[in-house]
């Protein structure tokens, strides 16, 4: 079977790399739709101006509304049209990013995260939410972003809760792809521009991809705890600058060339209950990666070591963490039923899943993080 991988053009990452921005910009003209909300704006102000006057760019402010949604896509887009933009920027968190992604539909796209909350930077897919929050589809580009730019500086001085968010999605990314080579499932790096409706052949990760994976998951071990104190005190230690690689670079490229499966799977089917809006990502991630461990009886001494991860640097080991009280039998089967749709990562697992065997999975999961508090 044909193996591919996939990645961005660039990825740069350093101290005060924002006052960069403008150099990357001017690679396409002289004017950028700049995808970001007016709070991320007025944090970068001093370096977006600075950039900008540096090296001769206009950036076409959005005011972006937060949600990855197809009204917003559509508004921006027209707004690029208008302004003869030459390329995108998606400033700000996983959304804007996902929607400046849409924006430029795989044609100059410069993305500069301002926390290392996901790894949806360096990816070349996006996810499309309802104005509700609830998920409602995945977007595939040809290209992967051109650009991307970490400025460790900003993301030093962003509030914790987001870098935590971003182990909890790079933790899911070993496992993810270990189940994916299991069962040899077809991953997203074979799958650009037409593959669903059968016009590319399916490719498998390859082993650099495992490789990405397995060091995502060992800096985590190693650095994670570290990098929680340096964020706090907001100090770009090297153990932070280790974390941010892991969670934007190293998780991006280990899930889209290695495979998903039923972590985010599972974090899709969550995002069915309300009262886990008000979680980030990786947030459910991290608790679906538990719920999937339990449904590949991964060994206790793996599920320990995860819990004790998870625990150490504050991400959900149970469904209250993420907000989920009392869980009645009819969400856990819309929970169950929305993760095991037909187009659903969890079908990358290497056995077949079915909906009553992701539901006990989930309460077991709940249970053992329940146990492993108490």
């Amino acid at each position: 079977m044909r193996r591919a991988f996939i990645c961005p053009s660039k990825y740069v990452q350093g101290e005060n790399e924002l006052f960069n921005l403008g150099y990357f910009v001017r690679q396409y003209g002289t004017s950028a739709l700049l995808v970001a909300t007016k709070t991320s704006v007025k944090r970068v102000r001093e370096a977006l101006d600075a950039t900008a006057a540096k090296f001769g760019v206009t950036f076409v402010e959005t005011d972006f509304q937060g949600e990855c949604s197809r009204n917003e896509i559509a508004r921006l887009s027209e707004l690029a049209r208008k302004h003869s933009c030459h390329c995108t920027v998606g400033l700000g968190g996983g959304k804007a990013l996902d929607t400046a992604r849409c924006v430029a539909a795989g044609h100059g796209l410069i993305v500069v995260p301002t926390t290392a909350a996901t790894d949806a930077p360096t990816s070349h897919s996006a996810v499309i939410y309802k104005p509700s929050g609830e998920m409602e589809d995945y977007a595939y580009f040809l290209r992967n972003p051109d650009v991307v730019l970490m400025d460790v500086s900003i993301i030093a001085a962003s509030p914790l809760r987001y870098l935590v968010s971003g182990m909890g999605d790079a933790l899911s990314t070993y496992f993810e792809a270990r189940a994916s080579q299991r069962s040899c499932a077809p991953v997203n790096a074979g799958l650009p521009c037409g593959a669903r409706t059968g016009d590319c052949a399916p490719a498998r990760g390859t082993m650099a991809a495992q490789a990405l994976a397995a060091a995502c998951y060992r800096t985590l071990l190693d650095d994670g705890y570290k990098a929680v104190l340096a964020c706090q005190a907001k100090l770009a230690t090297p153990a932070l600058e280790n974390v941010i690689e892991a969670n934007t670079l190293l998780s991006g490229l280990g899930f889209e060339s290695g495979g998903l499966a039923a972590a985010h799977a599972i974090h899709d089917g969550l995002t069915a209950l309300e009262e886990t809006h008000a979680y980030l990502h990786g947030e459910k991630v991290a608790f679906g990666t538990l719920a999937q461990l339990v449904l590949e009886n991964a060994p206790t001494e793996e599920i320990d070591e995860v819990l004790e991860f998870c625990t150490s640097v504050g991400l959900p080991v149970c469904l209250r963490d993420i907000g989920v009280v009392d869980i009645s039998a009819e969400d856990l089967r819309n929970v169950a039923r929305k993760a095991c749709l037909p187009e659903e990562s969890i079908h990358g697992m290497p056995f077949p899943v079915t909906e009553e065997s992701v539901a006990a999975a989930i309460m077991s999961a709940d249970a053992l993080g329940n146990a492993y508090r108490s």
